[in-house]
């Protein structure tokens, strides 16, 4: 007989003395309660998370200008991320971001992503709790090592200054995603956000360009990263791109309303495109408020399992970017809370083993295998007309013009003639 029915018996016997009924109640709460803690742990110790999404990196930039000697990664104050914590939520991969902010665009952006994958390199092999990885068999490699794996995403395009030699080179440094926008536009794509009113005229919301981008990302082997473009954008990609691509971070509008959320018609596009949803965990993107709690959030894991299923569906908490998340969730460590939660409305263990971990190794893996398709295609060479990326800083690099012989002469002649000119009328 199942708890529920024990204690709806219960309370209905006349002869049953109230107390011994609410004790009834009580005591069935407490060990179905006990039971799904227990299952969520177990079953995350034996299918540990792989984390689409962390932006520990600009933490360490703002409030240590990543100077990694005076931290101890083990134990950071005033973030939601270090090793500790990262073990105690059983996270075995994180998808670490890179992200420089909008305002770097036309200025300094490639050089701040460079310091930004510096720091997370520098974490991630001067710890050895960490690892750092760049294949999906790596990942596999670094659970069996009992490894905190970490891979390099760039949060936004900009980073590459409409460069796909600057992309090439991301990518040689250990680059395995890259989120085409921001919180701006770059020339090419569009983001779900008017914060920065920069490139807003365009014929698409993919320029060629931009599928140019694409196109090298599939041929690299890096995976495409949907969140903070917008839905236009989105659904382009989703159309364009031959290998499946993942919204990192991004959580359900039909659930909350905001434009960093996915609407059901693009979660459909996906489910074609085999690609993947990592859930968000930030308050506004979960509950429209900073007011959320544990069940907010697995609304939107019900939801998109109804949509599309459970097979397109991740975590990408977002934790040290967004500034408020749900009561039960405030860090890393608490990432069993979810587990919990679904495993309470009754999803599958098939179907959290795929949230935690196989349904991202599906999609890198298959990002690897279209570009394996593809070994033989050379780079490359597109490049962005200048009209359109109208950045005053970009220089045409080629031999400077000289003056020839003759030329020479000529401007030593008119100079001296000037001379002598001003020599005259000051003598007079």
């Amino acid at each position: 007989m199942c708890c529920g029915e024990t204690a709806s018996k219960a309370s209905d016997s006349l002869w049953v003395h109230p107390l011994r009924a609410l004790l009834a109640f009580s005591l069935c709460h407490l060990i179905s309660g006990y039971s799904e803690h227990d299952r969520a742990l177990e079953l995350m110790s034996k299918y540990p998370l792989i984390d689409g999404h962390n932006d520990l990196a600009l933490k360490l930039r703002i409030l240590h200008n990543n100077n990694l000697s005076q931290i101890n990664l083990n134990h950071v104050s005033k973030v939601a991320t270090d090793i500790s914590r990262l073990r105690a939520g059983h996270v075995q991969a994180q998808m670490f971001a890179v992200y420089v902010m909008c305002g770097a665009q036309q200025k300094d952006a490639v050089r701040l992503t460079l310091e930004q994958i510096d720091v997370v390199r520098r974490m991630c092999t001067e710890y050895q709790d960490f690892e750092l990885v760049t294949s999906a068999q790596g990942l596999k490699d670094s659970e069996m090592r009992h490894k905190i794996a970490c891979l390099i995403s760039i949060e936004g395009g900009h980073s590459i200054d409409s460069s796909l030699p600057a992309l090439r080179m991301f990518y040689q440094l250990g680059v395995r995603s890259m989120a085409l926008t921001h919180s701006c536009n770059t020339p090419w794509a569009e983001s779900s956000s008017n914060l920065y009113k920069v490139f807003l005229k365009r014929e698409s919301s993919l320029t060629q360009f931009g599928k140019d981008v694409v196109d090298e990302m599939n041929r690299l082997g890096m995976i495409v990263d949907l969140s903070h473009t917008s839905w236009a954008t989105a659904s382009a990609v989703l159309g364009y791109s031959k290998a499946p691509v993942i919204f990192s971070h991004s959580s359900s509008f039909s659930i909350c309303n905001h434009s960093r959320n996915v609407p059901d018609e693009l979660l459909r596009k996906l489910k074609k495109n085999q690609g993947l949803i990592m859930v968000n965990l930030y308050s506004h993107y979960v509950a429209c408020s900073d007011k959320a709690n544990v069940s907010h959030v697995a609304d939107h894991f019900d939801h998109i399992k109804r949509v599309i299923g459970a097979e397109s569906i991740g975590i990408g908490g977002d934790f040290d970017g967004g500034e408020s998340f749900p009561r039960g969730l405030e860090d890393v460590s608490k990432y069993p809370a979810i587990i919990q939660e679904l495993l309470r409305r009754n999803w599958t263990e098939s179907e959290l083993l795929g949230v935690l971990r196989t349904n991202f190794l599906r999609v890198f893996e298959d990002v690897e295998k279209v570009r394996d398709q593809r070994i033989l295609q050379k780079p490359s060479e597109a490049h962005i007309p200048l009209e359109q990326v109208q950045n005053p800083c970009r220089l045409v690099l080629r031999r400077p013009d000289f003056p020839s012989k003759a030329e020479e002469k000529s401007l030593s002649l008119l100079v001296l003639t000037s001379v002598l000119l001003l020599s005259s009328l000051f003598l007079d």
